[in-house]
């Protein structure tokens, strides 16, 4: 407890020290970067691929169909390459 205490009070001095128009420059710069298309792109892969990694289900590759209206699916990583 006690070091979250001297954590606030040391951010709090060199906060104060900053100044305000150090606090506003940061805060438009943050903001600026959470808006920026590439960050957001980032996070879309980033998130996409976790949600691939975590999904129980297998990714299907298609084979050979039989016939016009039959197609045989197969996990992907039980593909011949």
């Amino acid at each position: 407890m006690m070091g979250l205490l001297v954590g606030v009070a040391a951010g709090y001095v060199l906060g104060t020290r900053a100044g305000r128009a150090r606090y506003e420059q940061i805060s438009k710069t943050a903001k600026a970067v959470a808006a920026s298309p590439v960050t957001k792109k980032a996070i879309e892969v980033g998130r996409q691929k976790l949600s691939d990694s975590l999904s129980p289900q297998p990714k299907l590759e298609p084979m050979k169909p039989i016939d016009e209206t039959t197609t045989i699916m197969i996990p992907r990583d039980q593909l011949k390459k």
